[in-house]
């Protein structure tokens, strides 16, 4: 299976998207087939072996729809400047026009030229050119209402242009009998009707059009954070380069002020990195030799060469913008809904006004009142704020999520999120860095300081395997401590090692290597600090030096920064924590009273961790499990939502729901934050999306005519256009 995103060209409302949507599903060879109208994308998974990327083109173009090629996330904003030209050119055809049509109603001066009832003739044939100029401007709305009603998904084009046309053909018939000589017909014209109609839809696409660029600003942001153009380094010479030329394995130079152009690893120099646009962290993290560094992050100080390891799509950020795109394309099942509403509204609707016109005809009303009412009803129900209402909300919190540092890959997370009552952590690289590092030193020796110790012990434990072994390797780099050279190393398997460093003996270890070695621990206060080192869960390494305790160092799995106050706020909000370990229980139960988890599950195999979530569930619970990607994907699997700490750079490899990018726990809190008011805003939407339609639609069909209530078809396009205004500006709360 292979999945692609389209770039999808003449999508209007949602019956356009779900019309294409159940077109591209029927296909064989599609497997899944989710087409998001604000992103104008579709996202099509399907079988290689049946269908190939031209066929996908050939579905879309048979749908009513124009396929633009994969979508790369490079597309330009759209500046709307055409757009606005003609917006204003025809902004003041259609002051003439009304002037003309109208302007006799108010009192204005009228031209003689123009006199409707002296020179009828000229009166109709000037509305009729200006008209014509109209159904120019809006030729693609009906083209596409026809195109689509064609292929039988009929769509707020085909309201429109039915409408539109109808109008304008009874107008035209009206013109005929006035050149005829029959002047009755003066009154029968409604071609400003058909023209005004016409602007009000195309002021609703161009503010349409800008909200929506708006919307996708968080994405846009990402894609041109990467700069074009980068310095390589050839044979000792610097040379600028497209990012494009960029190879694996090249040198790239990054001096003070430059951004990061490729994902790498710095082979030289050090300097602090801006990384707050995918972290969020606005504090400028210190890199130097062997530290990762990401396409788009701002150098502040220092000079870098560093070696291209991730260039194109491959990259940090290509990763992140693919899957904000995919998550914005999936549907939220809050969305489904409004998409089955809006597939059965539009047929509704034509039905409405067809029976509306006839009985108007029946009860012997004119033929003009009838086709007023029947034009009216189809523009003034034109489902827009209906299709927008859940696409718009999403796609912005989408951005927003990606912002702060959270990818969610399903757009359903962010209506479930909301509903968590029980969250499950792994301990182990969750709550915990996942590697040993150097908690604390006793230092009982009268002529070596600290780093000393450290060095000399460091110097030992780099000849061992043993994972503890890493904490010492660390210190030593992160101190640029270099090593001793060591003689006469020995593992002793289960106990320790030793060495000689300057003709000295150094014996290091754990308890019962003092047994091994008939050394004897006679001080109270070494026994004492042994223990208080233990109760806070280190593991003890006892240095020895010629036959004598010269230290006590604690090796410790730190827990990650705060940890304590997410978990707090998280018992505040009445959430239930858990820790899930295969740790052993007194070490757990330890972590778990230091972080103010509530119930510990500990000495427990990848399979019981399932079978624990799994059994959480059945109790009814809505359980977010958090680990770390790999060793819980099981676990992370079962969950309703999984969430997977991450070092930020190999982010497209995970299988969790949610991907925390800099590992900070705090972000979980923020995505329930986002969730809850996501969802209350896409609430808000189709609250007044259908209440809009079911206020507006029995007005459109006379039903407040005997108390003098009524609208046509200008004053139901410009409603219309006001109702999507709503739904948008109410989505963009969410920024």
């Amino acid at each position: 299976m292979k999945k692609v995103i389209l770039k999808i060209e003449g999508m209007t409302c949602s019956a356009c998207s779900n019309g294409l949507e159940k077109y591209l599903n029927k296909q064989d060879g599609i497997t899944q087939a989710s087409v998001n109208l604000v992103m104008a994308t579709a996202q099509v998974e399907y079988d290689e072996t049946k269908v190939d990327r031209k066929m996908l083109d050939t579905f879309v173009k048979k749908a009513g729809f124009k396929s633009l090629g994969e979508y790369s996330g490079k597309e330009e904003e759209n500046s709307h400047k055409k757009d606005k030209i003609l917006f204003i050119i025809f902004g003041v055809l259609a002051v003439i026009l009304l002037y003309i049509s109208m302007g006799h109603m108010i009192g204005l001066p009228i031209f003689e030229f123009l006199n409707m009832h002296e020179n009828s003739i000229n009166y109709a044939v000037t509305l009729f050119i200006l008209t014509i100029l109209f159904l120019i401007y809006g030729f693609d709305i009906i083209k596409s209402g026809f195109k689509n009603l064609i292929h039988k998904v009929p769509n707020m084009d085909t309201l429109v242009a039915i409408g539109v046309l109808s109008s304008f053909l009874y107008s035209v018939y009206s013109m005929i009998m006035i050149i005829r000589g029959e002047n009755s017909f003066v009154h029968e014209l409604y071609f400003e009707s058909s023209a005004i109609v016409i602007f009000f839809i195309k002021l609703g696409r161009y503010l349409d059009g800008v909200s929506k660029d708006k919307t996708k600003e968080a994405i846009q942001k990402l894609v041109q954070i990467t700069p074009s153009k980068a310095i390589v380094k050839v044979d000792g010479v610097e040379k600028e380069v497209t990012i494009d030329e960029i190879k694996k394995g090249d040198i790239v130079v990054s001096h003070a002020g430059d951004r990061i152009s490729v994902d790498g690893k710095i082979i030289s120099g050090k300097a602090h990195l801006d990384e707050s646009f995918l972290t969020g962290e606005s504090k400028p993290s210190s890199k130097k030799v062997g530290d990762k560094v990401i396409a788009g992050s701002i150098n502040y100080d220092g000079y870098l060469e560093y070696e291209a390891e991730k260039i194109g799509r491959d990259s940090t950020i290509s990763q992140i913008v693919k899957l904000v795109v995919e998550a914005s394309n999936t549907k939220a099942p809050i969305a489904r809904v409004a998409d089955k509403v809006s597939g059965y509204f539009v047929p509704i609707v034509i039905l409405i006004a067809i029976v509306s016109f006839i009985i108007y005809l029946i009860l012997g009303f004119g033929m003009g009142e009838a086709l007023t009412t029947f034009v009216t009803i189809l523009v003034v129900a034109c489902p827009c704020a209906l299709g927008l209402a859940t696409p718009l909300a999403i796609v912005v919190s989408e951005g927003k999520c990606a912002k702060s540092g959270i990818l969610v890959k399903k757009s359903e997370i962010l209506e479930n999120a909301r509903n968590i009552d029980t969250i499950v952590f792994d301990k182990t690289g969750t709550l915990t860095y996942g590697k040993l590092k150097i908690s604390k030193v006793l230092n009982y020796s009268s002529n070596l300081n600290e780093e000393e110790i450290l060095r000399i012990t460091g110097s030992i434990e780099a000849k061992s395997t043993h994972p503890i072994a890493k904490a010492f390797e660390e210190y030593l780099k992160e101190h640029k401590l270099g090593k001793y050279n060591v003689e006469e190393f020995k593992n002793l398997s289960g106990l320790g090692i030793t060495g000689k460093i300057e003709g000295k003996q150094y014996i290091l270890g754990n308890y019962k290597i003092l047994e091994y070695f008939n050394i004897e621990n006679n001080e109270e206060k070494i026994k004492k600090e042994e223990k208080e080192l233990s109760k806070k869960g280190n593991s003890i390494i006892y240095v020895v030096e010629e036959n004598k305790i010269i230290a006590l160092i604690g090796v410790n799995d730190l827990l990650r920064e705060n940890v304590q106050e997410v978990v707090k706020k998280l018992n505040e909000k009445s959430i239930e924590t858990i820790m899930l370990t295969g740790d052993n229980k007194e070490t757990a139960q330890l972590i778990a009273k230091e972080t103010g988890i509530s119930k510990v599950i500990a000495d427990v195999v990848p399979e019981e961790k399932t079978n624990t979530i799994r059994n959480l569930k059945k109790q009814g619970k809505k359980v977010l499990m958090c680990g770390d990607g790999i060793n819980d994907s099981p676990a992370l699997a079962s969950s309703d939502i999984g969430v997977s700490v991450n070092s930020g750079t190999d982010i497209a490899m995970d299988s969790s729901d949610v991907i925390l990018v800099k590992n900070d726990l705090s972000k979980i809190l923020d995505l329930i934050t986002i969730s809850k008011k996501t969802i209350r805003n896409i609430k808000q939407n189709l609250f007044w999306a259908f209440f809009y339609n079911s206020l507006m639609i029995p007005i459109a069909i006379g039903i407040l005519k005997p108390i003098g209530i009524s609208i046509n078809p200008m004053i139901a396009g410009l409603a219309m256009t006001l109702s999507s205004l709503t739904v948008i500006l109410n989505s963009l709360r969410l920024r």
